[in-house]
């Protein structure tokens, strides 16, 4: 299986990859990796992760940063609706469903 964004996810996502880039050279790489990785285990078994809100966006938490990913399996694939920090403005995303 694979996986796309949602638009405004897709931009908060690459927003927080120039963020810690600019914070710390290589910093920015770390994160994407960390990101690939949780999708890539993501995309092999999506409906292993708890469900937020009813009645199918999951999430997975990174590890190292400070987000959690919030998605959905929709036609065969993947769909990133939020790379949201776990602090701030929750459920924000709640108008991309």
């Amino acid at each position: 299986m694979s996986y796309g964004f949602h638009p405004a996810a897709e931009a908060e996502h690459l927003e927080s990859v120039a963020f810690y880039e600019s914070k710390r050279p290589g910093l920015g790489a770390s994160y994407l990796a960390e990101f690939e990785r949780i999708m890539r285990t993501v995309c092999e078994a999506p409906h292993r992760y708890p469900v937020e809100k009813q009645p199918d966006v999951r999430r997975i938490r990174m590890k190292r940063f400070p987000f959690a990913v919030l998605f959905r399996e929709a036609s065969g694939r993947v769909q990133v609706l939020a790379v949201a920090h776990s602090q701030r403005r929750p459920q924000y995303w709640l108008g991309r469903l």
